[in-house]
């Protein structure tokens, strides 16, 4: 039986032309594939510009004079920081100390936020934080995410914007006319690419799409979008993070304001610092195909981890995977040997990421 999707992207058709089956990702109807092979689809985002329709995020709204409190409960960072135009990644715990969801927060001015979150808990945890606050937590599916990475990207965006984006630094974002429709654009994407997130409303995102393919930008599908994400190490939340799993433990402690205190785990967090279990590494699989994904890693006989998000890489020529395994053996150059399935084989642990490692691409310029 088909699940009954419970969110609609007003680019559905669109993706439905290019051979897409709208699978669910998030309770939407996602474009895990298209009638084009996925290697072009990588191809576009490392060579010129490739978009992916990333609505399937959830979008919530949070003003009011308690916003800022509220955020600042529910997450790692220290929100006070990240003034008005800027935007931070972020981690929200459970009560334990544990990844409950990863997300970026939004300061649009004037105590108003955003929050975008993936298939974790934050909206709960949010109205939690919220209860009895002088704020207003809105979630809105009419504000839809279409994320055009490349390098081609910001020469296309910059011929039909009327603000100068050449400007906008890594992690900023204003508002916006694009094609003549106005919207929010965002330094940020999920590619390991200078790229941009453009949030526009229902109503014309699909002319913006329009024109965007009409300018060459390629329509990419979440099997290319996985592709890119895990040549530059970006975690999937449900896959290379769970509520298993500490920040640290994932490679998240970055996203752990040094100095804060009272958000929702942080007790529990700081009690579980120095004990981390696993550590998520990048494999170099001795394999001529993408791996299943769960297989088990071991090394002399002693299981040490498991694969969670694996691809093939045609650009590199290397069969790649996210894996979290045990602290002892997450040095790079580990031989680790691989077993699952019809899998067995062996890998190495290598740096993350493995694609663009000193992040030129996404943070300068």
């Amino acid at each position: 039986m088909t699940k009954e999707l419970s969110r609609t992207s007003a680019l559905a058709s669109r993706h439905t032309a290019l051979g897409s089956g709208l699978e669910d990702w998030n309770g939407m109807g996602t474009a895990w594939t298209y009638k084009t092979d996925p290697n072009d689809e990588h191809d576009a985002v490392r060579e010129r510009a490739g978009m992916f329709d990333m609505s399937p995020l959830k979008k919530v709204m949070v003003s009011g004079i308690d916003a800022q409190a509220v955020l600042n409960h529910l997450t790692t960072r220290d929100i006070s920081s990240i003034a008005e135009g800027e935007a931070a990644y972020l981690s929200v715990l459970t009560d334990a100390g544990t990844m409950a969801d990863d997300a970026i927060v939004y300061n649009n001015g004037r105590d108003e936020w955003m929050i975008v979150h993936g298939s974790g808990d934050t909206m709960a945890l949010l109205e939690a934080s919220a209860a009895g606050k002088s704020v207003a937590v809105q979630f809105t599916d009419d504000l839809h995410d279409l994320s055009v990475q490349g390098p081609a990207a910001l020469k296309v965006l910059d011929a039909h914007c009327d603000t100068e984006l050449g400007d906008l630094a890594y992690f900023k974002h204003k508002a916006a006319t694009l094609f003549g429709h106005p919207c929010r654009i965002s330094r940020t994407g999920y590619s390991g690419e200078r790229g941009y997130e453009i949030f526009a409303g229902a109503a014309v995102i699909g002319d913006i799409w329009d024109r965007l393919v009409e300018e060459g930008v390629m329509p990419c599908s979440f099997t290319a979008l996985d592709k890119v994400r895990i040549e530059a190490g970006l975690l999937f939340y449900g896959y290379d993070m769970t509520t298993e799993h500490t920040p640290f433990e994932v490679g998240l402690g970055f996203t752990v304001s040094k100095s804060k205190t009272g958000y929702r785990g942080c007790e529990a967090l700081a009690a579980a610092r120095g004990n981390e279990k696993v550590n998520n590494v990048c494999l170099v699989i001795d394999h001529d195909d993408m791996v299943n994904g769960g297989e088990q890693l071991s090394v002399e006989g002693s299981v040490v981890g498991v694969v969670n998000s694996p691809c093939f890489s045609h650009r590199l020529g290397k069969s790649l995977a996210l894996a979290h395994v045990s602290p002892a053996a997450a040095k790079p150059g580990t031989k680790l040997n691989v077993a699952g399935g019809d899998i067995a084989t062996t890998a190495t642990v290598v740096a993350t990421p493995i694609y663009d490692p000193e992040k030129r691409r996404t943070h300068q310029g």
